[in-house]
């Protein structure tokens, strides 16, 4: 959801389109830096939310954040801004900072991963307390980016001091485009199970929830709108039915205009796919 006008703004709009969960961003996902909350932003947002049927609200940290770069210029940068956002997030009273874990450029899958943990252990260090969540998202593979398969995520987990404070994000437009079948039955169960044995089912928060321009494999990021990519009905099918994820918020990433008719027609074509419950 958008949040211009002020963070408070989010409810309004999602509320208007019937959303029940949503996703912001705390700051410009294009910047490092952001300017900070002041009382009155803060005391709209907590205000907006009371009044809100909207319950769970999740923040998506800027995409400039590598917590695995090479240069320690930009590591260095990146540990600041993702604690920048935690404390934004925590400030709010959101349920968690989701966040792409980084890309090694190079550098090797075990020293990148090595490299998102000590990341991750720095910026808990200095937010010691946070009730906000600090949440890996799966990611589509591309390039050197780490997160694609869950072991890599288990990895990470195992080396943060403060496990407790880490959660999982699943994407399906991520998870189809690194290989994952769930667009079949039996590969959308064998993929939550491979999920659960690797990080634990408890652990998965929050699902993101989108079709997939390109096909299954490519290991390419590209969003598209619901039953409109390579996915397809029984893929998500499975995922509104799949009682293990009927609890978590599931937010959609997929283009919208002004009047936000997409994330209408995303959803209507998403709660068509229950099956009703006896």
């Amino acid at each position: 959801m958008s949040v211009s006008g002020g963070i408070h703004r989010a409810f309004e709009r999602g509320s208007s389109i019937g959303c029940t969960t949503m996703q912001v961003f705390t700051k410009n996902s294009n910047q490092w830096e952001g300017k900070p909350l002041g009382e009155e932003d803060i005391q709209n947002y907590k205000t907006a939310a009371a009044k809100s049927s909207i319950v769970q609200v999740v923040a998506h940290a800027a995409y400039l954040i590598n917590l695995c770069a090479l240069t320690e210029d930009l590591l260095l940068k990146s540990r600041r801004a993702l604690e920048d956002e935690l404390r934004r997030c925590e400030t709010l009273g959101l349920l968690g900072l989701v966040f792409h874990p980084g890309a090694h450029r190079g550098a090797g899958e075990e020293a990148g991963i090595e490299r998102i943990a000590d990341s991750v252990n720095s910026v808990h260090r200095r937010t010691r307390g946070f009730r906000t969540l600090t949440i890996l998202e799966t990611t589509a593979g591309q390039g050197t980016a780490l997160g694609y398969r869950f072991g890599q995520l288990r990895d990470i987990i195992s080396l943060v001091k403060e496990q407790g404070r880490m959660a999982v994000c699943i994407d399906t437009c991520h998870l189809f485009a690194a290989g994952y079948p769930i667009d079949t039955e039996l590969g959308w169960n064998e993929t939550i199970q491979e999920l659960d044995e690797a990080v634990g089912l408890p652990r998965v928060v929050v699902v993101h929830v989108n079709d997939s321009k390109r096909e299954r494999g490519s290991r390419v990021d590209r969003h598209e709108h619901i039953g409109k990519g390579r996915i397809g009905k029984t893929g998500f099918r499975m995922l509104m039915n799949d009682k293990r994820l009927s609890h978590l918020p599931k937010i959609l990433e997929t283009d919208k205009s002004e009047d936000m008719h997409e994330d209408v027609e995303n959803m209507a074509f998403l709660r068509a796919l229950l099956r009703r419950r006896r």
